[in-house]
């Protein structure tokens, strides 16, 4: 339990849930890029011998970066959860929506899943 008595510390923990939220964000977005990255190259090089179906490295490299930012998320939420867990009554203000940041870093690392499993099977 926390012994401040002071909101400042529950919101400290939220700004770090929001700081790995965009983390996550950003490894997902940086993944996404490397993952198309073989179309980019294929698209100036016409001559290249790479198949439209063939998945790279930039493709596997591409995917493992977007569930690492999925799963940056989810464990982002666990760890937030847990220190909400350790907080008293006092140092939450009255009528402040604590869940709010949690569904959006989850839904974050839902869509992450959802764009890996649509990248993986998209075989154009």
């Amino acid at each position: 339990m926390s012994e401040l008595n002071d909101p400042r510390v529950f919101f400290a923990a939220e700004r770090t849930l929001l700081a790995w939220n965009r983390t996550s964000l950003t490894l997902m977005g940086f993944g996404f890029v490397v993952e198309k990255f073989a179309l980019f190259v294929r698209m100036l090089m016409p001559g290249s011998q790479t198949a439209a179906t063939t998945h790279g490295p930039s493709f596997w490299i591409g995917i493992s970066f977007i569930v690492l930012g999925a799963a940056t998320a989810l464990l982002a939420t666990l760890q937030y959860r847990g220190v909400l867990a350790t907080l008293r009554p006092v140092e939450i203000p009255p009528g402040y929506w604590t869940h709010l940041a949690v569904y959006a870093t989850l839904l974050l690392a839902v869509l992450g899943i959802v764009l890996a499993a649509f990248l993986a099977t998209d075989l154009k």
